[in-house]
């Protein structure tokens, strides 16, 4: 599934890291410790004092790798100091004392690691790479101190019993200490001294394994590139795409070759327009073994084992019977079972469909003397030459009138202004991390500043799989921050002197991550920790999935879908057909995602008793147990490459996708029949939605937005499986 991974900076303990404060907003009373003995250190280092580029943006003219190792030391230091003297705070906790003084925490430790992790997913190097993983077991102890703090829980439960007599608080501040309240307890505030020690042992062992295993998923990229001696061997690939592979393999000194790179999901995108089958069994093959220690290569095996049997364990001495029960219970499902249950009640019909689909693909692989069963590297070429002679369209077609630009300010920046009345202004003043990487002022119709947008969509070997929204600076009224937020992209960068021409699948993911960066830049909150996309993982697609639709919507495709060389318009034809044809292949589509949700579920439903030794065997047997072992669909993500459970932010919750899809179907479908891409409807998303991050219960925001709880009529209709 699209989508960036929420990366938790606290990843060892799945914990918000404490927000950041402005040093002239620190309480007198609290006589937290002033910054000035790093004074020295600030003169050199840009990482230990606030931005001076406007709206705190990172000042990436100045930050060398360098810098953040003492930033991070001081970053740290400074807020445990902060944190020390609220805990030794004399007077009686109040939601001033204790609750807004810790929002107003960590300043210097939340602009190192806003910057550093977005640098380490986005633009990494060695450097940073060996500066990760020296520091995620330093964050993982220093969460740990925080949050297992004695004196300091204290206090925040002080407030949590005596919640019924706050009757002044509003819904805000409400949500605050049950968010607090709740981080405390699930972090071990309340186990004795020997469980917290051995708590702290995992947590401090779990971010060591996880940043290896996301250097290792980058390391993989390279090692399984594919190698093409002959351009032959890539018939079936647009002139500029072989160009682009032949440019690639002469970057890395081997000119006269071509070089295929993998992205982050099992199916690669090349496939579809491979002709030679070999060479599609080559990268398919390339994808789906990785991480296997395939002929000496790098094994990730042993690291997810850890992973698996340290979560469980963590689980167990927490009080619950599984990581995933640990994990799901402060989620929309609050169980695994309500998870599976989803799940499970697709499996039928979704395999069905799944079949449905492999007999057309059988019969257009007969039609080129092919007589074979269908393979996964079959799959996705035939799907599109059924999807072309079934609807007569082909993506080679359609792609010459998806253009980067067009798409970017005719489709994506048109509809976010047509729903939300914002410009995107695009600024050349400040610096970024890569020359490719391009920011935009986002301004409300009377030309105040919402926030900024930065966009980084090129593919880069220092760059890793997939697609991801970020945030530099997080919004919050207390801090009075606006918010600073990035999307990433990994298209493929064109040869040069070509345009970027995209596949409907990229178009799609740009409204997408946009949808996830209007969460953060239209938030209105007053706390930090309750900003932006600051939401329970099953609901956070819920944004981001409603506004893929309006790539296809035929106003907006009308817009910006416009033959690069002539202008002309996509023909009305081919654009009904294309919206057809975009329902084509969903049962695959949705297998693939199934299987790899069941997997991450299955990891992490295992108690700390049960032993596993051989990871190809569990996934076998798992996919087998669910009845979604069908040998031409494999998982969206094997177990050896997940990114998203074993490195990210989504263990047992990769499920989240499709929780999410369902309010976002409704939501659409609701939205189209009440006026379609009108200011009112993006007023009402806005305000009840977009706005108010954690601040509200995530089911109530959704109700006051749709009238209703949602149903999944629509998502049916929209996967073409109804």
């Amino acid at each position: 599934m699209r989508g960036r991974i929420i990366r938790l900076l606290a990843a060892a303990t799945l914990l918000p890291s404490l927000p950041s404060f402005a040093q002239d907003l620190i309480q007198p009373n609290l006589k937290l410790p002033s910054t000035l003995r790093f004074a020295s250190m600030t003169n050199s280092n840009p990482l230990m004092v606030p931005s001076s580029l406007p709206h705190l943006a990172p000042e990436f003219g100045k930050i060398q790798d360098e810098h953040f190792l003492p930033a991070f030391d001081a970053g740290m230091r400074e807020q445990i100091e902060q944190v020390e003297a609220i805990a030794e705070t004399k007077a009686a906790p109040t939601f001033e004392n204790t609750l807004v003084a810790l929002e107003k925490t960590g300043e210097m430790l939340r602009r190192v690691q806003a910057i550093f992790f977005n640098l380490a997913s986005a633009h990494t190097n060695e450097k940073i790479q060996s500066i990760e993983e020296e520091i995620a077991p330093k964050l993982a102890s220093h969460y740990d101190d925080i949050y297992l703090n004695k004196k300091l829980f204290t206090r925040v439960e002080t407030l949590w019993n005596n919640r019924q007599s706050f009757r002044d608080w509003n819904e805000e501040q409400q949500r605050l200490l049950k968010e607090y309240y709740e981080s405390f307890v699930r972090a071990g505030a309340k186990l004795n001294d020997q469980e917290q020690k051995r708590i702290r042992e995992i947590n401090e062992r779990l971010s060591s394994l996880t940043t290896q295993f996301q250097n290792n998923l980058l390391a993989l990229t390279k090692e399984r590139s594919v190698w093409i001696d002959d351009a032959a061997q890539l018939k079936g690939m647009s002139d500029g795409d072989i160009a682009a592979a032949a440019e690639a393999a002469k970057e890395k000194g081997r000119e006269g070759k071509y070089l295929l790179t993998i992205t982050n999901t099992t199916r690669q995108p090349v496939l579809i327009s491979l002709k030679n089958r070999d060479t599609r069994k080559k990268v398919w093959e390339a994808s789906a073994n990785r991480g296997l220690g395939e002929n000496g290569g790098l094994d990730n095996r042993p690291l997810v084992l850890e992973l698996a049997k340290l979560r469980a364990e963590r689980a167990k001495i927490l009080g619950y019977a599984s990581h995933a029960a640990f994990t799901l219970e402060n989620q929309m499902a609050a169980t695994p079972q309500a998870a599976f249950k989803m799940l499970q009640d697709l499996v039928p019909g979704v395999v069905s469909k799944a079949k449905a689909e492999a007999v057309e693909i059988a019969a257009a692989m007969k039609k080129d003397g092919i007589a074979d069963d269908v393979q996964p590297w079959d799959w996705e070429h035939y799907a599109e030459k059924v999807r072309a002679e079934k609807y007569e369209v082909d993506e080679s077609l359609i792609k010459p009138y998806f253009e980067l630009e067009n798409v970017l300010h005719q489709g994506v920046f048109y509809t976010f202004g047509k729903l939300y009345g914002v410009e995107f202004r695009e600024r050349k003043d400040l610096p970024v991390y890569h020359p490719s990487v391009r920011v935009f002022d986002v301004l409300s119709k009377d030309g105040k500043q919402i926030g900024l947008f930065y966009a980084d969509y090129y593919q880069r070997d220092s760059k890793r799989g997939g697609a991801w929204m970020d945030a530099f600076v997080n919004q919050s009224k207390l801090l009075h921050q606006l918010p600073v937020v990035v999307n990433v992209m990994n298209i493929p960068q064109p040869a040069a002197g070509e345009p970027t021409l995209l596949s409907l699948d990229h178009v799609m993911t740009m409204f997408h991550e946009l949808g996830h960066g209007v969460h953060g830049l239209f938030s209105n909150v007053e706390y930090p920790l309750l900003s932006g996309t600051s939401v329970p993982r099953d609901y956070v697609e819920f944004p981001s999935t409603f506004h893929e639709d309006w790539a296809i919507d035929p106003e907006v495709l009308a817009n910006y879908a416009k033959h690069y060389k002539t202008g002309e318009s996509l023909p009305i034809d081919l654009l009904n057909k294309s919206i057809l044809a975009n329902k084509f292949n969903k049962g695959y589509e949705t297998l693939e995602y199934l299987s790899a949700a069941l997997l991450d579920l299955g990891w992490h439903s295992v108690g700390s008793d049960t032993s596993i030794s051989d990871v190809e065997s569990f996934e076998r047997e798992l996919l087998a147990r669910y009845g979604v072992d069908y040998k031409p669909v494999p998982p969206r993500y094997r177990t050896s490459y997940f990114a998203h459970v074993w490195s990210g932010g989504y263990s047992a919750g990769y499920y989240a996708y499709l929780w999410s899809e369902v309010l976002a179907a409704d939501a659409f479908a609701h939205m189209r029949a009440n006026g379609g891409l009108t200011p009112e409807n993006g007023r009402k998303l806005r305000e009840t939605v977009l706005s108010r991050g954690g601040s509200r219960e995530v089911m109530k925001q959704y109700i006051d937005f749709r009238g209703k709880e949602p149903t999944v009529d629509a998502l049916l209709e929209r996967r073409g499986l109804k």
